[in-house]
């Protein structure tokens, strides 16, 4: 099982019907075949070998469908860099993870000095934009023109495939390995439970490609053969255009994005009868919002998926069926096909249905292991099972209910955000004595980041100020959005501050504590 064998089935299969949209640039699956084989003529001809890693820091496009591409077909391993975080943050994976050759687009070339500045690591920068070549990078499409096509070497089954870094629990981000059967048998199994994506579909990508959630959306409509339309960020009315223009089938979206989409004062102008199928998650919808959603998609089946990047990302699915009860709109759905899922307590037994415990699971979906941190990977992997550090219960029919997070995280926008990230940059303020960071209730982002804050005597420091400051160390959607400054911290006898109190007045009319 490898990543490619999707590709080389459409070729043999649909050579001349169209495989990528992006802009005015249309090509087939034979044009985009030849490109992908040359572009990985090309990375040989730069020195990188089976197993080396190749980074990409760029909006999504069609070059980044061929850039995955192109590296597993030379034997590489992806590492695709959240464009959002800091410099700082980005070259950390880089480093860490041994990646010396990376890919910009227009919108990131100009973050290369300041990039090596931190780490001179990076040997070689090839700029896949629209734009002018900047000086000192090799040319995307010079490479394919200059390289002949190389054989596929099909690594595949348990080889790592990909690198993707996730916010840690210390403050530094965690390279997840994925192999090429994990990544496939999370898409088989989302396309066995809940049929997101069909054979000729068009599918939009709007959520960033270097998020799980949108590279399945991409590798689902990949196996099952299609087309992939491209844009380079969320913009409502750029995506009801394309959405017309483009006849798209299948979207996926966070529930923010639905929000925008329908609250823009253009929504009744273009035809969106194509789509057929719209999967949202990372936070809760809202039952207004979802019927609001449901009535602009007539045609349109709505999943709901719950995941994270160490399950490739696939856990549960609340399907299409499923959203016609009220009573599991609340629900992450059961578990999808080859995958289990279980509730369990500290010692790691299964609680009874109804009971809240840990959300575990296993597959061969699950992460290879954390990139460099054996610990770390066998705390997390404990007796087989990927322990998500998510509390929740499950109902007599297997429907698992989140209720609440064991692991210090929020889910602000579709993203995630380990509190000691934030904790650890507020910190270095000079002003700040002691903070605690937790995740609140917020209409539009469905959680978001708040700050507490506890000021050294005879010092002061307002909350633009600190957010500001925070947003040099740190991605801006990690900063805090609202603060509250207070005398003392609650603690517990071991001196722990006790973020459950700080939080309880935030969400203790809403059953949970999370969306």
């Amino acid at each position: 099982m490898h990543l490619t064998q999707s590709l080389h089935r459409v070729v043999q299969q649909t050579p001349d019907e169209i495989a990528t949209i992006c802009g005015d640039r249309v090509r087939t699956h034979r044009e985009v075949a030849d490109r992908i084989a040359r572009l990985a003529g090309a990375l040989r001809a730069l020195g990188l070998r089976e197993g080396d890693r190749v980074g990409l820091l760029a909006a999504n496009s069609d070059r980044f469908h061929e850039f995955l591409y192109a590296v597993w077909w030379m034997g590489g391993v992806v590492n695709p860099v959240n464009t959002r975080w800091s410099s700082r943050e980005m070259v950390y994976s880089l480093e860490e993870s041994g990646t010396r050759v990376l890919f910009v687009d227009d919108a990131f070339a100009a973050r290369v000095p300041e990039l090596r500045s931190l780490w001179d690591g990076i040997s070689t920068v090839v700029h896949c934009g629209d734009g002018g070549l900047p000086a000192g990078m090799a040319d995307f499409e010079s490479l394919i023109e200059d390289h002949e096509p190389v054989a596929d070497v099909r690594r595949g089954g348990d080889d790592l495939a990909g690198l993707f870094y996730t916010g840690g629990t210390t403050g530094f981000p965690k390279g997840v390995m994925l192999s090429h059967r994990s990544i496939m048998t999370s898409s088989f199994g989302l396309l066995a439970t809940n049929q997101s994506a069909r054979r000729g579909g068009r599918a939009l990508h709007v959520a960033p490609l270097f998020h799980l959630a949108a590279l399945a959306a991409w590798n689902s409509q990949c196996v099952m053969g299609g087309s992939h339309v491209f844009l380079p960020a969320f913009d409502p009315a750029e995506v009801r255009g394309a959405i017309e223009r483009h006849q798209v089938t299948n979207l996926l979206l966070v529930p923010a994005m639905i929000q925008a989409l329908l609250d823009h004062p253009e929504i009744g102008a273009h035809d969106l009868s194509t789509v057929e199928h719209v999967g949202y998650g990372a936070s809760v919808i809202s039952e207004p919002l979802l019927a609001r959603a449901m009535k602009a998609f007539p045609g349109a089946r709505f999943s709901q998926g719950y995941g994270m990047t160490e399950m490739s990302p696939g856990i549960t699915v609340l399907t299409n069926d499923d959203h016609a009860d009220e009573r599991l709109l609340r629900s992450a759905g059961r578990a999808i096909a080859a995958t289990e899922v279980r509730i369990v307590d500290p010692e790691d037994v299964e609680v009874p249905r109804g009971t809240i415990g840990q959300v575990v699971a296993r597959g061969d979906n699950v992460m290879l292991g954390y990139w460099n941190k054996p610990r770390e990977t066998a705390e997390a992997l404990r007796g087989g099972w990927m322990h998500t550090g998510d509390a929740g219960y499950m109902d007599d029919d297997g429907y698992v209910f989140i209720v609440d997070r064991i692991k210090d995280m929020i889910v602000s926008g579709g993203e995630n955000v380990y509190s000691a990230e934030v904790e650890n940059a507020l910190a270095k303020h000079p002003a700040v004595a002691s903070c605690a960071v937790i995740g609140v209730p917020d209409e539009q982002w469905g959680e978001r980041v708040h700050a507490v804050i506890v000021l050294k005597p005879g010092h002061t420091a307002a909350a633009a100020e600190l957010r500001e400051h925070a947003k040099t160390l740190i991605a801006g959607y990690k900063a805090p959005r609202s603060f509250e400054f207070v005398d003392a911290m609650p603690l517990s006898p071991a001196g722990k501050i006790l973020k459950r109190d700080l939080r309880e007045p935030y969400w203790n009319n809403s059953g949970r504590s999370v969306n």
